[in-house]
């Protein structure tokens, strides 16, 4: 996945995430800023919050070379379904014009997992934020265990493309509302020491199995 893919993903995790019609969003913000892009979307939407009404909570995200992960909660009917399927389709509709292509882009419908346990939910946080990148330094991590930690957890803060920097306060996005995770890491010290042992616990297999990947 490119990284112009990848933006246009969040663009769309943003985008699709409202109730209200998509055509109507873009017009509006054609009409007040311009072209649509990412940046005037999010511009739009700070200016004019109550014109976007999210299905979802996006919690955590992290976007790999050929897959994502999607911590999310339901707050309308029917949101979780409503919400990847307008996100599904409309990125592939943006993916098969721009590279000339044709059909479905992912293998069946997305999978859900239900989280009822306050513990698992702080360790699929980990899972979806750390452990994910951290297969791109080590990619046998999940065979072998960390190899050098502290190289983990520095790489982790530097790639762009999952949710552990907001945890981390050290950025903040409009399409995450970090809900009950928010105050279970208030402080992001706590946050980092966590993640970091569950790094070191190497309890990959259940994380995985509930990750669904």
């Amino acid at each position: 996945m490119a990284d112009s893919d990848r933006w246009r993903f969040l663009q769309g995790m943003l985008l699709f995430n409202n109730v209200h019609s998509v055509a109507r969003l873009l017009w509006e913000v054609e009409r007040s800023q311009g072209a649509a892009t990412f940046r005037t979307i999010k511009e739009y939407i700070k200016k004019q919050p109550a014109n976007r009404e999210p299905l979802v909570n996006i919690v955590a995200d992290c976007l790999m070379d050929n897959h994502y992960h999607l911590i999310i909660e339901q707050i309308k009917e029917d949101g979780v379904s409503k919400f990847m399927h307008k996100l599904g389709t409309g990125y592939t509709l943006y993916i098969n014009k721009k590279y000339n292509r044709s059909g479905a882009l992912f293998q069946g419908t997305y999978k859900a997992a239900h989280v009822e346990s306050e513990l698992y939910l702080k360790n699929l946080l980990v899972y979806v934020n750390l452990i994910n990148p951290s297969q791109l330094v080590e990619p046998r991590l999940k065979e072998t265990g960390p190899q050098d930690i502290n190289v983990l957890m520095e790489f982790a803060e530097t790639y762009p493309w999952s949710t552990h920097l907001e945890y981390l306060q050290k950025r903040e996005s409009i399409i995450v509302d970090k809900g009950i995770l928010g105050k279970l890491f208030a402080d992001p010290l706590e946050y980092k020491d966590f993640a970091r042992g569950v790094l070191l616990g190497r309890k990959y297999e259940i994380l995985g199995r509930l990750a669904l990947e």
